[in-house]
């Protein structure tokens, strides 16, 4: 042997990659070390990207667990509208990894906040500062939004004590927290209901220590009360849509998305049954040449949300050829599809979006 890459696999090499040449058939996901059953309860959770997954998974024929449901005489459109069926829980998106591991917490009695509410700015009404985009229009008094939290907790422990795979889609690294006790929120004080307080408010960016140890601890957290749990961890390929550091929003998208890479990479070495699946790299990849990004070049395309769960239906389901086969085949006019997916880009729920309308 002349050196020690002789004969290691052929998807070791970046020339063996048939995506070089046809973006469409990247494939960089190896056999997973588990495969998903259409009964088994897959709870999703993460950033906007998330959406995508459990949508694509349920609309697959798999079990989207859905606990936090809207009541029977809730007409179908209202019920979207609240945001009811997104994820498992109406917990909206959760970006960092600190903001799982609070609402973990917060929904098993271990932290409680000193802030419970926002009130919107000239309007009537007040918003869950966790969850502030949840309910249109805000809720109509603290009374109704702690009935409401006190359910949404419920449904949380369900989910967490149900699921048999979890996946968790990491956003971002920046954050801000509540000075006086830590609690970190999804949108900044003032952007969509509250009022920024530099005496109360402060901005911090998790570094990949940070992150990992957040990360650990909420899937330890999960693993103590369902054990059998399996996990899979993707990273959002979503730019930042804008960074409070003094640099441009390309230099922080590419800190923030190799942190989460990193902290990402560190639990799947750590803890068992636990994979990461490669959401980002398939969407970013040189191999596609850009074309899975809108013309904002942050959103991504209804061809690259495909293209990624393709490869999950083929790698991580237990009939996936199959299932990848059905998903391919044409089921509807171009012109019904241009439709379905304009609906699905009006559908998505992206708390970060209201900072350029704030």
């Amino acid at each position: 042997m002349k050196h020690p890459y002789i004969g290691v696999p052929g998807h070791q090499i970046w020339r063996n990659e048939p995506g070089i040449y046809d973006g469409s058939l990247l494939d960089p996901v190896l056999d997973a070390p588990f495969r998903i059953g259409r009964d088994d309860r897959i709870v999703t959770a993460g950033s906007c990207f998330a959406q995508h997954v459990g949508r694509s998974l349920q609309e697959s024929g798999f079990t989207h667990h859905v606990t936090e449901k809207a009541h029977s005489i809730i007409p179908e459109d209202i019920a979207r509208k609240h945001n009811y069926g997104m994820f498992a829980a109406r917990y909206g998106n959760i970006y960092t990894a600190r903001q799982l591991k609070q609402l973990l917490q917060r929904a098993y009695g271990e932290f409680a906040s000193l802030v419970q509410a926002w009130e919107i700015s000239g309007e009537d009404g007040i918003v869950d500062p966790f969850r502030p985009r949840i309910q249109p229009g805000g809720f109509l008094s603290a009374a109704e939004l702690d009935a409401d939290r006190r359910y949404h907790f419920r449904c949380v422990r369900r989910a967490v004590e149900e699921m048999d795979i979890f996946v968790f889609t990491l956003g971002l690294t920046e954050a801000w927290v509540d000075s006086r006790d830590g609690t970190v929120f999804p949108l900044a004080p003032g952007v969509d209901g509250g009022v920024y307080d530099e005496g109360e408010f402060r901005f911090v960016n998790f570094n990949e220590n940070e992150t990992y140890e957040d990360l650990k601890f909420a899937l330890n957290f999960i693993r103590s009360i369902n054990p059998a749990v399996k996990i899979i961890l993707t990273v959002s390929p979503v730019p930042l849509n804008a960074t409070y550091e003094n640099r441009h929003v390309l230099v922080s998208t590419v800190w923030s998305k190799a942190v989460l890479r990193i902290a990402a990479e560190r639990a799947t070495r750590e803890l068992a049954d636990c994979v990461y699946f490669p959401s980002y790299e398939i969407v970013t990849s040189p191999h596609v040449r850009g074309r899975y990004f809108e013309e904002d070049c942050r959103e991504v395309t209804m061809e690259g949300v495909r293209h990624v769960m393709d490869l999950f239906l083929k790698h991580y389901t237990e009939e996936g050829e199959r299932i990848l086969a059905a998903s391919r085949e044409p089921i509807v006019d171009e012109a019904t599809r241009y439709v379905q997916e304009l609906q699905r880009k009006i559908q998505m729920f992206c708390d970060e979006a209201m900072i350029d309308n704030a």
